[in-house]
């Protein structure tokens, strides 16, 4: 029996370990800006009241969010944490007072940053999708691959005109 719990600890806590670094990148934004998010609350809290608070979550949350993710997902990670931590600190107010509004700032800006950030990847890689078929080549559609079949009317080519050579 203690040989059980001891195997099912062992793989509970390797399981932990490899689901943290396959998503190290959504965690590293969620904790940033749910930390990020909170103490803006905080801090905006003390200086301004409740809309105080509510600015400096969502600032605190963007600021959470830009400092941890990628250059290419940052902008979609900063609005949506900053989206959530101004919707989250409102929403855990009205439900719990001053410690639920710090809480939902946090909660808010963390889900916010990472739904942000998974909108960003994936309008990028249907961009990309969009311009190769399966086999990897460019697809023939002019829409998007149109920058070098226009005639800008200072060349000759084989066939301008209708003149052949």
């Amino acid at each position: 029996m203690k040989l059980n719990r001891i195997l099912l600890g062992s793989v509970i806590a390797s399981s932990a370990l490899l689901m943290s670094t396959a998503h190290a990148n959504d965690t590293r934004v969620a904790v940033s800006s749910a930390l990020g998010g909170a103490v803006g609350a905080a801090i905006g809290q003390q200086m301004g009241g409740q809309t105080g608070a509510m600015i400096g979550s969502a600032i605190g949350g963007a600021g959470g969010a830009a400092a941890s993710a990628n250059k290419r997902d940052r902008n979609g990670a900063m609005i949506g944490a900053a989206l959530g931590g101004a919707g989250g600190y409102s929403v855990g107010r009205n439900m719990a007072g001053n410690n639920g509004g710090y809480v939902g700032a946090g909660l808010g800006s963390a889900g916010g940053a990472v739904l942000g950030q998974k909108v960003s990847e994936d309008r990028r890689d249907d961009r990309y999708d969009r311009r190769y078929d399966s086999r990897g080549y460019r697809y023939n559609d002019y829409r998007y691959n149109d920058r070098y079949r226009k005639d800008n009317g200072l060349h000759l080519g084989h066939y301008k005109n209708g003149k052949r050579r």
